[in-house]
């Protein structure tokens, strides 16, 4: 007698462990259709083995975000659980992925700053470079060598 549509001992026998990168094959229904949609990442925890309660939490990143679902393990809602690649850690629960996906994204925000700062910097000093005029030293009154056009101030391009 079967209690559940969902293959239990297939499920067990699949040995998943924190650091395998998994894709799970997921049922959403839609205006009374069904479909499978995949998620795909990395497993950082699962909690409570393979019992009948057990859940495993997948992890990714999509369009830049971090994203993470708790999958409970013998859900009728998960049609196929693949295992795509297996690595070797450390711990079995890797949380910190977190903290090291946010100190690369800050590190690689900051080096856009830089680069976006350097381009204002050399735009600025071409600019320079382009409007200097020769001066004219005090004193000589040639009127061959003396600046006859008005002076105009010269509004800076650039505000910060």
């Amino acid at each position: 007698m079967e209690f559940t549509p969902v293959n239990t001992e297939a499920r067990k026998n699949l040995r998943m462990k924190s650091g395998d990168t998994v894709r799970v094959m997921q049922k959403i229904e839609e205006k009374g259709k069904t479909r499978l949609q995949p998620f795909e990442g990395i497993i950082i925890s699962i909690k409570h083995g393979t019992e009948p309660g057990a859940t495993f939490t997948v992890r990714r990143v999509a369009k830049g975000y971090g994203v993470e679902k708790i999958f409970p393990l013998y859900t009728p809602m998960i049609d196929s659980i693949e295992i795509i690649k297996r690595s070797k850690v450390r711990r079995s629960k890797l949380y910190y992925i977190r903290d090291t996906a946010l100190k690369q994204i800050k590190k690689r925000m900051k080096m856009m700053f830089v680069s976006i700062k350097e381009e204002k910097e050399e735009k600025i000093a071409e600019n320079e470079n382009k409007t200097e005029t020769p001066k004219v030293e005090e004193g000589v009154e040639d009127s061959k060598e003396k600046n006859d056009t008005p002076e105009v101030e010269e509004k800076n391009q650039y505000s910060f």
